[in-house]
Formats: structure tokens, sequence, C-alpha cells
């Protein structure tokens, strides 16, 4: 079975507080992007690794790559949404297989959980990581003008990566973009798939602070 991982970073480094884009940023010496392709690269070599960036970020990438061990990918131009990103690097795939989407900061990612997920897509269609929450949730309700209380139990936090094959994938990114695609799953969910939660890992970070930043110096550790 061919296996592919598009890994979108199209980040910015506005919530970082730095000038330099939060993908590029250094942990534990390398920048976070690295740690996230090496996780794939070590869970199966012969993955093929796309990575999506904006297209004025190929040169810069390449020059943080220079002094590293190399992990072989190829680069694919990113759009205007997280939608059009995912939609270019699906677009480029030439053979049918399974894609895991990943986040670009989500470095924390665990080699042995991606294979687990690539299995139990495999096995059920797909496969989308999520946790349950550790806190208490309430939504916003218009009619009372009031957030009211959910069951956390009945509440999971969509991580990735989200495993889709090729075949769904490329039926799914056909859809003109809505604001309700707030994830790749949504999309896929958009023309009548049933999504799969598989367990994910609250070391699975996504990083978008200083704070999450630090916290995955710590956990990396």
């Amino acid at each position: 079975m061919k296996k592919y991982a598009i890994i979108v970073a199209g980040g910015s480094g506005q919530r970082m507080q730095s000038t330099v884009s939060k993908q590029f940023l250094l942990l534990q010496g390398k920048p976070i992007l690295y740690h996230t392709l090496a996780a794939f690269y070590q869970a199966d070599v012969s993955t093929e690794i796309i990575l999506v960036l904006p297209a004025e970020q190929f040169d810069y990438w390449e020059s943080l790559m220079a002094g590293l061990p190399p992990i072989p990918h190829r680069l694919v131009a990113g759009g205007d949404s997280r939608f059009q990103s995912s939609q270019n690097a699906i677009q480029s795939l030439l053979e049918d297989g399974m894609v895991a989407i990943h986040d670009g900061v989500r470095p924390l990612i665990e080699p042995s959980l991606i294979s687990a997920s690539f299995r139990s897509a495999v096995e059920k269609g797909n496969a989308v990581l999520a946790v349950a929450s550790k806190d208490s949730v309430r939504f916003y309700s218009p009619k009372k003008d009031a957030f009211e209380h959910l069951n956390r139990e009945a509440i999971r936090l969509i991580q990735t990566p989200q495993i889709f094959s090729v075949k769904d994938l490329k039926e799914a990114f056909k859809q003109d973009y809505s604001d309700d695609f707030t994830d790749d799953a949504r999309v896929v969910e958009a023309i009548g798939i049933r999504i799969n939660l598989v367990e994910g890992s609250y070391k699975n970070i996504k990083i978008t602070t200083p704070e999450d930043l630090l916290l995955a110096e710590v956990l990396m550790k």
C-alpha cells in the first residue's frame, strides 16, 4: 500500500510574537518542521512526504535543511487558506493509497502512533486522531444569550494526522470552499463519509504560542 504524508505548514509567527514563521523556530536545535518530517520518516521510510509551504519560503527552507541530516520530501506551494493548501498537495498525488494530512507544527507526534493510525485507516476507511477533553466545556447559546454546560465525556479534541484514501480526498476536495471546513476531516465528512476517531496523544501538541514551545522542549527532554 502506498503511503503519503502531507505536512501543511503555512503559519506565521504572529501568536509566537516572532518575525520568523513558527514552523521554522528551533526546537532542540532544529526547526520545528524538521522534527515533524522526521517523525513520519521514522514511522516508515517508504512514505512519500509532501511539504506544503508558501512558495516564497522554499529557498529559506532549503537553506535550513542544508546543514541537517536529509529527509526525502518534495515541496508543494500552499494556497491562501488551509483548504487550498491541502487541495494543492492532494492534486499532486499520482497513485492510489492512503494519505496522512498533518499540521507542520505538531512535531511531537510519535512514529508508533503514525503507524497505528495508518493501520486503523486501512481497516476502517479513514482515521482521525482525537483526545478526550480534560477540562469542563461550555458553548454559547444565542437563544439564551448564555454559555451552557456540555458533558465533557461526549467531547473530543481533534488532532492530526488525519488519514484518508487518495480517492476520497480527491473527491472531497472538488467541493467549493466553505467556512465550515475547519479541518480536512470536515471536508471529507461533507460528502457523506463517516469519520472514524482513533485515540491520539496529549503530547501531540500544536505549537502556536511561546508557552507551547517551552512545553515542547520539556516533553522532548
